[in-house]
């Protein structure tokens, strides 16, 4: 039992590292900046996670890997959810959460973040995640 545990959290590990590094590939980052990474991964989950509602949140979540699940749902209040952002406040809110200046500002982050995430989810899972999210919102999302 404690193998198959250790071999889960391994995977995991994996897993979420490889999507830091898709993030820091897109940016041409050094891994020396994952905390860059990182910020911006958590800053773009908690907003998407906070912007839909709670069932297809979950069901979202289910695609993650353990570890980015985990930070996923950090700090989740479900009952104050879904908060109405349009395109321009969920960018104003990446901009407050990620504190970088990086080449195409909160866009661009929330660009590179979304089009990582969209290569390690389904894609039914995905399209139900954009069916959530107001038009202007929607049209950002790969």
């Amino acid at each position: 039992m404690a193998e198959q545990f250790q071999s889960a959290i391994e995977s995991s590990m994996d897993k979420t590292n490889l999507i830091l590094k898709d993030i820091e590939q897109a940016y041409g980052w050094p891994k020396e900046q994952r905390n860059q990474s990182y910020a911006a991964l958590r800053t773009v989950l908690h907003l998407l996670r906070d912007r839909m509602p709670v069932q297809e949140s979950v069901e979202f979540s289910a695609q993650l890997p353990v570890v980015v699940r985990g930070i996923y749902f950090d700090g989740w209040q479900p009952q104050n959810v879904p908060i109405k952002l349009n395109r321009d406040d969920f960018l104003y809110e990446v901009r407050q959460g990620f504190p970088y200046d990086v080449a195409g500002g909160p866009q661009r982050v929330v660009q590179v973040v979304l089009d990582t995430l969209r290569r390690h989810i389904t894609q039914g899972e995905w399209e139900d995640v954009k069916a959530t999210m107001p038009t202007d919102l929607a049209r950002i999302m790969p």
